[in-house]
C-alpha cells in the first residue's frame, strides 16, 4: 500500500477534525488533491501515489477501484454548479484520464477508462472507453 492510499484510509478512520486536516495536507504534499469529503470505499488503490491527480469533492469512489497518476475528476463549467461523480466497484481510471461532467457522471462497474482519455458521459458496466473524447471500444471486460 503506497503513501497516499495509507493517508486516505487513516483520514477516513479518524474522528478528530485536526487530524483529518493534517492527513489532507499530507495527501496534498504527496502530489494529489483528494478533498476530505470524497467518499472512498474499501480496497481503493491510488497507484503511484496518485501524483498530480485532482478529484472533485462531490465524488463517491466505491470498492476495489484503481486510480493512477494525473487523473482529473472535475466539472466542465464551474459556473453551472456542481456535478456528482460516482466511480463504481472495480473501475480503473488509467494514467492521465480526465472525467469531466455537467450534472452527474457515473463510471460503471469494472469499466476501464484508457490512458489520457477524456470521458464526457456516463458509462455502462464492464466496458472499455478510450480517446478524446472517450468512446466505448469494448463491452464485457473479462475480470481475472
Amino acid at each position: 500500500m503506497n503513501l497516499v492510499t495509507k493517508l486516505v484510509y487513516k483520514r477516513k478512520k479518524t474522528k478528530a477534525s485536526i487530524m483529518k486536516k493534517i492527513y489532507t495536507k499530507m495527501i496534498y504534499l504527496a502530489g494529489a488533491d483528494i478533498p476530505s469529503d470524497v467518499i472512498v470505499g474499501e480496497n481503493v488503490s491510488f497507484c503511484h501515489n496518485c501524483l498530480g491527480s485532482v478529484i472533485n469533492n462531490n465524488t463517491i469512489i466505491e470498492d476495489n477501484v484503481r486510480i493512477y497518476q494525473n487523473v482529473t475528476i472535475g466539472v466542465s463549467n464551474p459556473y453551472d454548479g456542481n456535478c456528482n461523480f460516482i466511480i463504481k466497484k472495480g473501475a480503473c481510471l488509467s494514467a492521465g484520464a480526465k472525467i469531466i461532467g455537467k450534472k452527474e457522471l457515473i463510471v460503471g462497474e469494472n469499466t476501464i477508462i484508457g490512458a489520457n482519455s477524456v470521458l464526457l458521459e456516463s458509462t455502462g458496466d464492464n466496458e472499455i472507453w478510450v480517446g478524446i473524447p472517450a468512446k466505448k471500444i469494448k463491452k464485457e471486460v473479462k475480470k481475472k
